[in-house]
């Protein structure tokens, strides 16, 4: 029988490092010749991300040394950094980003040299930057997305396709990068060649749409030089999000379209019909919020290989002459929206809600998965990792809420019978985005302590088709802050959470729904808002980056028009409805939800008397990397839930919370 111990007080021997090394995940899977290439995190090593190479024996490497760092800040979130192939002499070479300088680097890695720079940089504004390369079959460039700086200011900028020569001839010199198309369209992804180098196919959006809002397919036809001509475009539009394209081969374009209400597959041709795949209410992609991601990829032998689902995703083979999809086997419930296919093999990254994100391998002649790289290892016994639920709720006017439930575990404590453990409602970012249902040390920090955790798929979230994602127009502070307050309160009507011990938590657009819900509502004792947006009237104007500079109007509604409405829903505006302790985390290097948006709300909240800790990160942007950031946070934010409920914790250094 176990020892019985107050919800909150379990010893446990997750701590804050052992979450921290295990942040983050596997991204930008693909294959040079027959080798497996990604890129993955490196929080002890100032959060970098490293290029991994599996060579065809099966051993694993870290392809380039710190400080080298393999991620693009093209739209700042990113995008596909790196590419490569396999020669016949000299082994592979591979075009990547570098975090620091934002240059492309070519790179042989079986060669004496160390990498050189392809392209120049750029005193002007953030300079120049890069993302989703290809290398052209012929011409001996990479095709890529250029981000250019134009000015001081962030959202004076274009962006193009470009075509970068290999010999390093546009290291100094900006005039010898080639540019494929103009500037008429805000947004670009890489450009796809078709199967007989004749075509090439992007995709292209414009303020204020974002990409799940509305997107077209450019296709233009490539002449003998290289350049584009008879530029046009092929499909999607102002309500029709296309966030994926691929050449089969037969020289159709494979694309994802949510036109049905759904992301689902069509097969078109460029100069005639379009026909779905298999249409349903299921989802075969997501929100395009890096350039170049990608759920789905054709296999040779016609077949394609996609990640699908409702709430969660597998990955699947369909048959789009029959419309017969077989999933592969295996525990993972969530597909990350990246993708490679080489002969019969589909490599993926994949976890399940007992096991982390890995690069899994599916063969399609023998319908075999496996782990092939980034292997989840049980840092601890198992026992201590929750058993989420997937749960449905119902929130205002009878609309289902889509959630899941980590009730405390352990295999040391149970509560007392009479006791009702804490809850903390956790908020995803986005807000166009999901919590996935995988194994997160994060959770099982506060879990295998005693504390519940409730990740919220508020309304506006993705995976459950466009309507439910349409649910936060114009409705941003108010459907999300009802959905998560729902949840909350639902849990502690049935008896699940103690009502009087709730908090809620969460991250950029998670940071915005915290502190609108502690400025909103009287359902939370704490909360923790992480490098968050509090002034939507200041993010709307000029403190934030173009990709998302004018994303309030869809979310909002256009500020010229409802002003009000900007200034009743900002937290930074109700200030005075304010009256539970909260902890505030900012990176200090974050363009886009900057600093000066939490010293303003500070500023408004002096001389309130509310308790309070805010604490600032150096070398942090937007999502902190840093093993040690990220220790020091995870154990302030369990200060602050110890301190609000009551709970007995020396394991951690007590929170000073300021008035």
């Amino acid at each position: 029988m176990l020892p019985t111990g107050a919800y909150g007080t379990w010893p446990s021997p997750i701590d804050a490092a052992l979450a921290a090394s295990h942040d983050g995940r596997p991204e930008y899977v693909s294959t040079v010749g027959d080798e497996v290439w990604w890129t993955e995190p490196r929080p002890a090593e100032a959060g970098r991300r490293a290029l991994i190479r599996r060579r065809a024996d099966g051993d694993a490497e870290c392809v380039l040394p710190a400080p080298w760092n393999v991620r693009s800040r093209v739209i700042e979130y990113g995008g596909v950094p790196w590419t490569g192939t396999g020669r016949a002499e000299g082994g592979p070479l591979i075009v990547f980003v570098h975090f620091a300088d934002q240059r492309l680097y070519a790179y042989a890695p079986d060669g004496p040299d160390e990498p050189w720079p392809l392209t120049p940089v750029s005193a002007v504004g953030g300079g120049l930057r890069w993302a989703d390369p290809r290398l052209h079959p012929d011409r001996g460039e990479v095709w890529c997305v250029l981000e250019e700086f134009t000015g001081e200011g962030p959202t004076e900028l274009r962006r193009v396709i470009t075509a970068v020569p290999l010999d390093g001839s546009a290291a100094d010199d900006r005039g010898a990068v080639r540019e494929l198309t103009d500037d008429s369209r805000r947004f670009v992804t890489g450009a796809k060649l078709s199967p007989d180098g004749r075509r090439a196919a992007w995709i292209a959006w414009d303020h204020p749409r974002m990409p799940w809002d509305g997107t077209e397919v450019m296709v233009a036809d490539i002449a003998e030089d290289g350049t584009f001509h008879r530029t046009r475009a092929f499909g999607g539009g102002p309500e029709e999000s296309v966030p994926q394209i691929e050449w089969d081969a037969d020289g159709h374009l494979l694309l994802a379209s949510d036109r049905s209400g759904w992301w689902n597959l069509y097969r078109a041709d460029p100069d005639g019909d379009t026909v779905a795949l298999r249409p349903g209410a299921e989802e075969f992609a997501g929100a395009l919020w890096k350039i170049g991601l990608s759920w789905f990829r054709p296999l040779d032998n016609g077949l394609i290989a996609t990640i699908h689902g409702r709430g969660t995703t597998t990955l699947g083979i369909l048959d789009p002459r029959t419309g017969e999809l077989v999933d592969a086997a295996g525990p993972w419930t969530e597909w990350a929206e990246t993708l490679a296919v080489h002969g019969s093999r589909v490599i993926g990254v994949a976890a399940s809600p007992y096991s982390s994100y890995e690069v899994v391998e599916l063969d399609t002649a023998t319908g075999r998965t496996r782990v092939i790289g980034s292997p989840h290892e049980d840092a601890v016994d198992p026992a201590y990792y929750p058993r989420p639920e997937e749960r449905t709720f119902t929130g205002p006017g009878g609309r289902e809420i889509h959630a899941h439930v980590y009730p405390p575990r352990s295999p040391d404590r149970t509560g007392p019978e009479d006791e009702r453990p804490p809850y903390v409602v956790w908020a995803h970012g986005g807000p166009t985005g999901h919590a996935a249902l995988v194994l997160d040390l994060e959770i099982a920090y506060f879990t295998s302590r005693g504390i519940g955790v409730a990740e919220v798929n508020y309304g506006g979230s993705t995976g459950h088709g466009r309507a439910y994602r349409n649910r936060l127009r114009e409705q941003w502070g108010v459907v999300d802050v009802e959905d998560c307050a729902a949840v909350a309160e639902a849990l502690a009507d049935e008896g699940t959470a103690d009502r009087r011990r709730l908090a809620i938590r969460g991250g950029s657009a998670g940071g915005w729904t915290t502190a609108a819900s502690l400025t909103g509502t009287d359902v939370y004792a704490c909360g923790t808002v992480i490098y968050p947006i509090l002034d939507l009237t200041g993010w709307g104007t000029d403190e934030t980056h173009d990709f998302e500079s004018r994303y309030l109007e869809s979310l909002v509604g256009p500020l010229a028009e409802v002003p009000d409405r900007y200034r009743e829903r900002s937290p930074i505006s109700r200030t005075d409805r304010l009256t539970t302790p909260f902890l505030l985390l900012q990176g200090l290097d974050d363009p886009i939800c900057p600093p000066v948006q939490c010293e303003r709300f500070l500023a408004a909240l002096d001389g309130k008397g509310i308790p309070h800790a805010y604490l600032t990160f150096e070398g942090e942007g937007h999502g902190f990397r840093r093993a040690d950031t990220m220790v020091r946070a995870l154990e302030a934010e369990l200060s602050l839930y110890g301190q609000t409920f009551g709970l007995d914790r020396t394991d951690v250094p007590p929170l000073e919370l300021k008035k």
